[in-house]
């Protein structure tokens, strides 16, 4: 029985490493998001500014609207890094649940038959 309970203890960890990627991946979209509206805002704006400690300051339009889309760059990358590590982990865990039942299922049977 304690090969199962490892494969248990291995599936409640990788629930939490889900947990975890989820959180992350929510807090990338929501970044994505602001991003987005940012460069829909700076596309229809005659000036720019920016936020620098707190400080807000004029900024070159075409400079601003690079920064972001760099940054769009990188949260979309981050998110999609994510979403593998999401799907794998699934992937894995489904494995790792359905070897477990067998186990269980097994030990049952030969309590059963003992």
């Amino acid at each position: 029985m304690s090969n199962t309970e490892d494969k248990i203890q291995q599936l409640q960890m990788m629930e939490q490493s889900l947990q975890n990627i989820l959180a992350q991946k929510q807090s990338f979209q929501m970044q994505l998001a602001e991003v987005e509206s940012a460069l829909k805002e700076l596309a229809t704006a005659s000036k720019a500014y920016k936020i620098i400690a707190n400080i807000m300051v004029n900024s070159d339009k075409g400079k601003l609207k690079q920064e972001l889309e760099k940054k769009k760059e990188l949260i979309t990358l981050r998110i999609s890094t994510l979403q593998k590590q999401e799907e794998n982990i699934r992937r894995k865990a489904d494995e790792l649940r359905k070897d477990a039942l067998m186990h269980l299922k097994k030990a049952r049977q030969s309590d059963k038959n003992g």
